[in-house]
């Protein structure tokens, strides 16, 4: 099977390439960079395409012949860039990836969206009937992401739309990798008292998703959460991270009104240099926001079973971030 990902040189885009090859499919990868994983992933035998989904030209050429379409670049944690950055990709390039497939004849389109595009759940856990809340421009761009490719099914491209939670795992180089090196340190930071749920998604579990989305005839049209078995609160995540590094953690805690300030004035104060801020908003409200989802539909439907529980998750992935020098 000829199958395009794009965002396929990415943490996310790079596992589904993996799992794709050693399927035996044929992989071609479109993204806008070369990224820690391009040279694995050429000796792997992707076939890589450097190009935007913004660039139609570049969006077409990558299409042909392809019979399956995962869908996975986006903009995100893009601070210093105006909105237009994350409408062009995650608007823009949803849609024409989106209008390709549909004119190339690919048989199924399998977007990537996010749990983020509900926002803070007030009533947890939240399923996909949840209100749409988005409290960021990525979030904010992935639901009108989520709106333009609706806009082709309703043309008749067959597509399906995965919301995955927190995705972590070997080769993350973000979220939980500063999560590991925060509690590596014996001191751990907490804006607010820790009550918040947080709810992670082991990066083999998503692949696991991608694929049955890809393949179950009765997802056509449909949207999908997916994460691992279970929810946490921060003051239960933080000592299982300390648990896989074989260390002691102490839990401090800051109150949410000063650091969501200070985050505020930090973006600004580095907005007009077009740096990166140390301190910025979305990551205080990680702390105080509510992410925990009811992933039943994706279990009756699909038939997903996370097959990797968050213990073992978190071993692997400390193992590889260990064994490649990030700890």
């Amino acid at each position: 099977m000829r199958v395009l990902i794009t965002g396929g040189a990415g943490f996310t885009g790079s596992h589904a390439v993996r799992r794709y090859l050693a399927g035996g499919n044929r992989v071609r990868v479109l993204d806008n960079q070369k990224g820690a994983f391009f040279d694995e992933l050429v000796r792997g035998g992707a076939e890589i395409q450097l190009g935007s989904v913004a660039d139609r030209g570049a969006v077409r050429r990558a299409m042909e012949g392809v019979e399956l379409v995962q869908h996975i670049a986006a903009t995100f944690r893009e601070i210093n860039v105006p909105k237009a950055v994350y409408e062009s990709v995650n608007v823009d390039g949803t849609r024409i990836v989106a209008e390709e497939a549909l004119r190339a004849g690919a048989r199924r389109v399998v977007y990537c969206s996010t749990e983020g595009v509900h926002g803070h759940v007030a009533h947890p856990p939240g399923d996909e009937s949840a209100p749409i809340a988005p409290a960021d421009y990525y979030q904010q761009t992935k639901w009108e992401g989520e709106l333009a490719f609706r806009e082709v099914v309703q043309q008749g491209l067959d597509g399906v739309i995965l919301r995955p939670t927190g995705i972590y795992g070997p080769g993350d180089p973000a979220r939980f990798l500063m999560l590991f090196r925060m509690v590596k340190r014996g001191h751990f930071f907490i804006v607010g008292d820790g009550r918040a749920c947080y709810h992670p998604l082991y990066i083999d579990n998503l692949c696991d998703a991608f694929e049955l989305a890809a393949e179950r005839p009765e997802a056509r049209g449909e949207t999908f959460l997916v994460a691992d078995d279970r929810y946490l609160s921060w003051n239960e995540l933080v000592p299982m991270v300390a648990g896989a590094l074989g260390v002691e953690v102490k839990i401090h805690y800051l109150p949410l009104a000063p650091v969501w300030l200070a985050a505020a004035l930090c973006e600004a104060a580095c907005w007009p240099f077009g740096w990166t801020p140390p301190l910025f908003r979305r990551r205080a409200e990680m702390f105080s926001h509510m992410r925990a989802f009811d992933v039943s539909k994706a279990r009756r439907v699909l038939g997903y079973r996370p097959k990797v529980p968050l213990e073992e998750g978190l071993r692997r992935t400390c193992a590889w971030y260990r064994q490649h020098g990030y700890l």
